[in-house]
């Protein structure tokens, strides 16, 4: 997906496809006051509701994007996806729409409260070690399971439909000047950052990632795919250990750079969006929030993707207490 008009383009089909499933988000501002930040007054942040989705996250959009794009005469097959949670419930809600089965590869020790979710939308799970789930990505298959596999970012028509949002930024924030997305796989940030840069390439656009798990960062300074030392946490839901070899060429073509940010950081942006925005952010979408107070995404109307909203209650309160 690389920067031209037809990044663009491809958007907009996606958001032809995607109306009635996909709602549009709001961008709000957040309320800053009394928070000490680099940089100090010189730039305001802005948050980008996609919590509010039928399924609390924004892969509802490229999932609803690659079920229209794929042949009428496959879908009674069924979908197939490998997902920690957020694109299984995207995936699941799809299905449930069109009356056919979905089955969800799940790695072990995935979030409870997601993978609920998946079930009282009609998905089937299926848990396996988290080796062999970073591996149905590769194969985009699992054994028995004969199924159209959507998958979670490395898709043209997954990031087209995340593209839908940086149509979105661009209608209603076209000042904006920077733009901090949560890094998973990459399909979220390299989408945007593919229609935003097409539309208006001086707005600058990072990843974010928590410092538990940056395999971004670490890529992109080796210039290559690197393996890193990965530890579990409430970030679950841009969990990995590497970067695709794909996902980081895109990245470097397309992105302004990775921001990381600490454990700490994050639940201290949680609790800040929950206290001033009455806004439930999970871990991923806290992340590009922390980075964006960072002050590393430089001056001026910084939005941050709060990508989604699922997120354990008990758990939610516990960080943010």
């Amino acid at each position: 997906m690389p920067i031209t008009l037809e990044a663009a383009k491809s958007a907009e089909d996606a958001r032809r496809n995607i109306a009635g499933i996909a709602i549009r988000t709001p961008i709000v501002g957040l309320n800053t006051d009394g928070i000490h930040r680099d940089g100090g007054g010189e730039h305001e942040i802005f948050l980008k509701l996609e919590n509010l989705q039928p399924i609390g996250s924004f892969k509802i959009r490229g999932a609803a994007n690659v079920v229209a794009k794929t042949p009428k005469d496959q879908l009674p097959r069924g979908l197939l996806t490998a997902s920690a949670g957020n694109m299984a419930q995207g995936v699941a809600f799809c299905a449930r729409r069109m009356g056919i089965p979905a089955t969800v590869i799940a790695p072990e020790g995935a979030p409870e409260t997601k993978l609920k979710a998946v079930e009282r939308l009609g998905g089937r799970i299926i848990q396996v070690p988290f080796d062999q789930w970073w591996e149905t990505f590769k194969t985009r298959s699992f054994p028995g399971i004969d199924a159209t596999f959507i998958h979670a970012f490395d898709d043209p028509n997954v990031m087209a439909g995340n593209g839908t949002i940086g149509l979105e930024l661009i209608e209603d924030l076209p000042d904006v000047d920077a733009v901090v997305v949560p890094w998973g796989g990459g399909g979220l940030a390299c989408g945007i950052a593919a229609v935003v840069k097409a539309l208006k390439p001086s707005v600058r656009v990072y990843a974010a990632e928590a410092g538990t798990g940056a395999p971004l960062e670490a890529s992109l300074k080796a210039g290559t795919p690197v393996v890193v030392d990965y530890r579990a946490s409430f970030v679950d839901g841009i969990a990995s250990k590497t970067v695709f070899p794909g996902m980081l060429k895109l990245a470097q073509e397309l992105l302004d750079g990775s921001i990381v940010v600490t454990l700490e950081e994050i639940a201290f942006a949680m609790k800040l969006v929950a206290e001033r925005n009455r806004v439930i952010a999970e871990g991923a979408a806290a992340c590009a929030v922390a980075a964006a107070l960072s002050g590393k995404a430089g001056r001026g109307k910084i939005v941050a993707i709060v990508s989604g909203g699922n997120i354990d209650m008990k758990k939610f309160c516990e960080i943010v207490s």
